[in-house]
């Protein structure tokens, strides 16, 4: 009998011992963290604590934005990744005043992504022939840190942003995750 080991279980031949409830699981968590928190006031531009908005990168797509302390907030991510699948990615963020500015801030903090579908990128094996390549779901943990500019009298939120992807399901390997967008704060 082969001996089960982690590289082994988070391979392809594991995933469909994985309970569909439990991949459902997975994929809630990231919408049933973004409503448990709740949002504070007066942190994003012009007092208000929800943005939305694009973001050019990975993914290339929409982007939300909760804060939830003076110095905290939630994003969420989604859209299409370059090399093919859908991507769903939340963060949660600690900003910081390196720059002595009340205008322009650095942040960073850790956060979830998930891809849907098949393509090659960090989650997936470009070979259509490798058992890897038509996964339905890739899952990897990333680090971000950016930069947002929030001008004084204006509802918008310009950002830029870069950090590892360490994906785990449903092969292990590490990528770099980047973009930069602008949020609207209505």
């Amino acid at each position: 009998m082969e001996k089960k080991t982690l590289n082994s279980c988070l391979s392809r031949k594991c995933l469909p011992l994985i309970p569909i409830a439990m991949r459902k699981c997975l994929l809630l968590l990231p919408i049933a963290l973004w409503m448990s928190v709740e949002p504070a006031h007066a942190q994003g531009p012009e007092g208000k604590s929800f943005g939305f908005g694009i973001i050019l990168g990975t993914p290339l797509g929409v982007t939300v934005k909760l804060w939830t302390a003076p110095d905290q907030a939630f994003v969420a991510d989604f859209g299409a990744s370059y090399f093919g699948p859908l991507r769903l990615q939340a963060d949660y963020l600690w900003h910081f005043d390196a720059f002595h500015s009340s205008i322009v801030k650095m942040y960073a903090g850790p956060g979830l992504g998930l891809a849907f579908g098949n393509g090659g990128d960090r989650f997936f094996n470009n070979d259509e022939d490798h058992p890897d390549a038509q996964n339905e779901l890739g899952v990897g943990v990333r680090v971000m840190f950016g930069v947002n500019i929030i001008p004084r009298r204006a509802p918008v939120e310009i950002f830029a942003e870069v950090g590892p992807l360490i994906a785990f399901v449903p092969n292990v390997g590490v990528g770099v995750d980047g973009g930069v967008g602008i949020r609207f704060y209505p």
